[in-house]
């Protein structure tokens, strides 16, 4: 089958979704598809930074697309990623109609608001097409269904307007806004399957109340991360038992309730937990820094940037524990399936995504969003207790399957044989 993947950004461009692009495209190759992905070109070169280039996976074809953003990115807020917004954009859509005419895929898979510049086609008509929703972005034109740091009850013009004129500025975010609302029909008409995230992104995006079938096909991580070899622990890892954090350092994320959490921690029992006698465990932040990390630091907590996939996955299975307390309805973080894969002994919340993912007391030890005396609770048991991380870390490598990458291709190819096939859901 010819399947044409449409994502706004592909490595080497790296973030969850990027890679999540790239993980199917390589995984559905391997399944013997003629696998095609479209993307944006950005930045200089031939894709982002200068000398930066597509990797050159097996079976993976990868087209680089015109866009309005490469050619004037002054209309962005970032000149280096200039992002598909929720309207047609016309090189873009010129270009997709030529590759559409030349390759004639069985089945489109969209990603993002690249959507809005594949509907217009005459080829979005009679191509069957498959849209992932990794956000809330069908419904809220900030993607996030936040507003005021709270999770939002819903869109409506007096919430939205205000909001979305502050995320992105009084002249771009009315229409921004107006162009998510008024594309619900759209997509509507011309989307034959959603395939949400999660069923917090199925929820968040109103999908059973609209017309299109939809069904939950999560994100994935590689198999590999089940069976891999421990990396070495690098100079950024503390030679004291650690708890580890990754992802944005946000108070969305969780960090404000980690770090009050932290000064409440039996750092001693954590460190004998981790098999030394009487060093206190550090705690280990690694992700973007944002406005709501605070400039006083609770005393063994490090911040750590610009790691790269290898060095995570080494934090991970280093770990004493991981924590990763999210407070907003997360869609479906890959951080947390890593942290599963990879054996590390977890404490979240039931945010977003990650309800569907772990089992409290089987795979992780769930606590309230935002409690810091439960979280720092949860982490003195797996400091009293050994055993209880070593169970939950093989609860965790059970609980995983469903998310790996081979059953989340498959699942995929079956789909999109289903909706090429018109079989009706």
């Amino acid at each position: 089958m010819r399947v044409l993947l449409l994502a706004q950004f592909y490595p080497p461009v790296i973030g969850g979704e990027e890679r999540h692009v790239r993980n199917l495209a390589v995984a559905l190759a391997a399944r013997g598809h003629d696998v095609h992905v479209a993307t944006l070109k950005v930045g200089q070169g031939a894709h982002g930074a200068a000398g930066a280039r597509v990797p050159a996976d097996p079976g993976v074809h990868v087209h680089l697309l015109d866009n309005v953003g490469q050619r004037v990115p002054a209309l962005y807020p970032t000149a280096d990623r200039p992002l598909a917004l929720p309207v047609p954009d016309p090189l873009t859509s010129r270009a997709l109609a030529r590759l559409a005419e030349r390759l004639r895929p069985d089945v489109v898979h969209s990603h993002n608001w690249i959507l809005a510049s594949w509907l217009p086609l005459a080829a979005a008509r009679r191509t069957p097409l498959v849209h992932s929703l990794h956000d809330y972005s069908h419904v809220c034109a900030t993607k996030r269904l936040m507003v005021g740091g709270a999770p939002c009850p819903g869109p409506s013009p007096s919430r939205c307007v205000p909001h979305v004129s502050e995320h992105y500025g009084a002249l771009r975010g009315v229409p921004v806004y107006a162009a998510v609302r008024g594309g619900v029909p759209v997509r509507h008409r011309r989307v034959d399957l959603f395939t949400p995230v999660s069923r917090a992104v199925a929820e968040g995006n109103d999908l059973a109340s609209g017309p299109v079938p939809f069904e939950v096909v999560p994100n994935f991580v590689p198999d590999e991360l089940l069976t891999r070899p421990t990396e070495p622990r690098h100079d950024g890892l503390p030679d004291a038992p650690y708890v580890f954090f990754a992802g944005d350092l946000s108070a969305e994320k969780g960090l404000l309730t980690l770090l009050d959490a932290w000064r409440r921690v039996d750092r001693a029992a954590l460190g004998r937990g981790g098999g030394t006698d009487g060093v206190p465990a550090e705690l280990v932040l690694v992700g973007r820094p944002t406005a709501d990390l605070p400039d006083a630091l609770p005393d063994g907590v490090r911040v750590e940037q610009g790691w790269d996939h290898e060095r995570v996955v080494a934090g991970f299975q280093h770990a004493r524990a991981a924590v990763l307390p999210s407070e907003w309805h997360d869609p479906c973080p890959t951080t947390v399936l890593e942290a599963m894969a990879l054996g590390a002994p977890l404490v979240t919340t039931h945010q977003g995504g990650i309800a569907d993912m772990v089992v409290d007391g089987r795979s992780a030890l769930v606590v309230p969003p935002g409690d810091a005396a439960a979280t720092a609770a949860a982490l003195d048991r797996l400091g009293a207790d050994p055993a209880l991380g070593a169970g939950l870390a093989e609860g965790a490598r059970a609980d995983v399957r469903p998310f790996l990458q081979s059953a989340v291709a498959d699942r995929f190819g079956e789909l999109y044989a289903q909706v090429a096939a018109g079989v009706p859901r």
